[in-house]
């Protein structure tokens, strides 16, 4: 079974009670590592915010469907008092539990719903091939993302687009989304070129030395909005299964002459830092 669909069902099992990033990935069947880098990216949420997330929307719709005592709903749900609860609940839906009960229009407030795994798209992926590549230097425009506000990398692929083409020292023939310093909550990410050098990279750009590296290198024929898919399919299946471990770098998107950004058909690539 996909190791992120084990990540699923054994938070779906389990959510009344606290559990921890280590235990989620042990039923996965994965690292702590892999998992932290794997759910965010396929999912927009971390493991641990999706846990919380769906212990309180199942508190919440107790609340909604009349249950009148606050402190039963707490405890079933795995808290410890009222106060624990409430101050839980404020930070997910913004409102306390009292306030939410007593709204006559509950659209605003965001619930986690599960992850349906059955209803997952599967999708079948080449075999990747295997490259070694040079230390490489990337110029580009990047910003910190939680996991839950990734919708908005194409707005900053937008602005990077107008500079393609236009950047001293740039490599012709692709752009890269670079994804680094991924942790529990979210990720660096950098829409970039590659670079000669730095000497005349305008200095609003983020400059980024990647060291020599091996790569899994995924292609990918279908347009960008099937990437997640894709993601989840190297992490949740090829990586458990072919029996090689990721490298602690950063992991490249990569679009060549072939790739339209304004309808985002043309296929991409995803390169995944593998050890030696």
């Amino acid at each position: 079974m996909d190791a992120l669909i084990k990540a699923v069902w054994y938070i779906e099992s389990n959510f009344v009670r606290e559990i921890d990033l280590d235990e989620i990935a042990s039923a996965a069947g994965v690292s702590r590592f892999h998992l932290t880098r794997a759910f965010g990216q396929s999912f927009g949420r971390s493991a641990i915010r999706y846990m919380r997330g769906r212990r309180l929307s199942e508190a919440a719709k107790k609340l909604a469907n009349g249950a009148p005592d606050i402190l039963s709903v707490a405890l079933d749900a795995g808290y410890a008092s009222h106060e624990a609860f409430t101050r839980a609940f404020r930070d997910q839906f913004g409102v306390s539990p009292e306030q939410f009960r007593a709204m006559p229009d509950r659209s605003s407030i965001d619930l986690v719903e599960a992850i349906l795994v059955d209803q997952l798209s599967p999708i079948k992926l080449a075999e990747p091939r295997i490259v070694d590549v040079d230390a490489t230097l990337f110029a580009g425009l990047g910003q910190r993302f939680e996991y839950d506000q990734m919708a908005g990398i194409p707005a900053l692929w937008q602005r990077f687009n107008q500079h393609v083409g236009s950047i001293p020292g740039e490599v012709p023939g692709a752009a890269y989304g670079i994804c680094t310093n991924a942790d529990n909550s979210g990720l660096d990410y950098i829409c970039a070129v590659e670079v000669k050098d730095f000497a005349d990279v305008d200095r609003d750009f983020m400059r980024l030395r990647v060291p020599a590296q091996r790569y899994a290198v995924f292609a990918h024929k279908g347009p960008i909005v099937e990437i997640r898919t894709v993601i989840r399919a190297i992490w949740g299946n090829w990586l458990p299964s072919s029996g090689r471990e990721t490298a602690d770098g950063p992991s490249l998107e990569r679009y060549g002459k072939d790739f339209d950004p304004v309808t985002g058909d043309g296929g991409f690539e995803i390169w995944v830092p593998i050890k030696s």
